[in-house]
C-alpha cells in the first residue's frame, strides 16, 4: 500500500443510551493510502457515520487514535482539530447541507475564504470547479432553484475546492434516483482520481462500492475486508 493518508488505530466508541451503553466501534482499524479510494458498506446502524465522523475529526474516539498524514489527531484540542479538519478533510453527505441563502458559487467560495484565500481568487477557483461539474450556467442560483443532483454536485465541488488530503463521503448518492446517482458518483470518482486524493466513501450500493480500489465493511464494531 502507498503511504497512508488516513489511519484509524484500534478506534472505539460507545454511546450512553436510555437502555444502557451502546458500543458502536471496538478496536476498529483502517488505513487509506495516498490516492486510494476505499468503499465502506455496512447495514444501517452498524456505525458507518460514527466511523466517518471520527475519521474526519468531528468526533473524538473513546479509545484508539486517528492519524492524518502521520499526525495523531484524535485527541487534540477542539480548536486544533477544527483547523486540521478545514485544511485536510473534505466532506460530502447524503443531504447536501448547502447554505440556502447563498448561491451555488457562494457556497463553494465560502470554505476557501475560511481557509484564508482572497475573495477574488476563491471566486475564480469556485467558478472553474462549478464548470467542471457542469454547473457554470447555474452558478448564481440558490439551492432551492437547483435539482437534487445539481445540489449534490455543488456539494461535491465545495468538498473538493480546498484540495483536502482525504475526502469522506457518507452515502453521497443515497438521496438521488438511480440515474442521477450514477451521474453524481461518476463525477465524484473522476474528480477524486484527477486530483490524486484519497477517499473513504460509505454507500449502500455495492455495485458502486466495487468500482473503488478496495471495499471494507463493519462487523461486530470492527473493520474487515468486504467479501460479499
Amino acid at each position: 500500500m502507498s503511504d497512508p493518508v488516513l489511519h484509524l488505530e484500534r478506534v472505539g466508541r460507545t454511546y450512553t443510551t436510555a437502555a444502557g451503553p451502546l458500543t458502536v466501534l471496538e478496536n476498529a482499524s483502517l488505513t487509506v493510502g495516498k490516492g486510494e479510494l476505499v468503499g465502506l458498506v455496512a447495514p444501517s446502524g452498524a456505525g458507518k457515520s460514527t466511523l466517518l465522523h471520527i475519521a474526519g475529526l468531528l468526533e473524538k474516539p473513546d479509545s484508539g487514535d486517528v492519524l492524518v498524514e502521520g499526525r495523531a489527531c484524535g485527541k487534540l484540542p477542539d480548536l486544533e482539530r477544527t483547523r486540521l479538519r478545514r485544511r485536510m478533510v473534505g466532506f460530502v453527505y447524503q443531504f447536501h447541507h448547502l447554505l440556502p441563502e447563498f448561491s451555488a458559487l457562494e457556497n463553494v467560495v465560502l470554505p476557501q475564504m475560511i481557509a484564508g484565500l482572497s475573495k477574488r481568487k476563491a471566486k475564480t477557483e469556485a467558478a472553474a470547479l462549478l464548470e467542471r461539474v457542469g454547473l457554470q450556467a447555474r452558478a448564481t442560483h440558490r439551492p432551492a432553484r437547483l435539482s437534487g443532483g445539481e445540489q449534490q454536485r455543488v456539494a461535491v465541488a465545495r468538498a473538493l475546492v480546498n484540495a483536502p488530503a482525504v475526502l469522506l463521503a457518507d452515502e453521497p448518492t443515497g438521496n438521488l434516483d438511480p440515474v442521477t446517482s450514477e451521474i453524481v458518483f461518476d463525477l465524484l470518482l473522476a474528480l477524486v482520481r484527477e486530483k490524486g486524493m484519497s477517499a473513504l466513501i460509505a454507500t449502500h450500493n455495492i455495485a458502486l462500492a466495487k468500482r473503488m480500489d478496495r471495499v471494507v465493511t463493519l462487523e461486530d464494531g470492527g473493520i474487515v475486508d468486504f467479501t460479499g
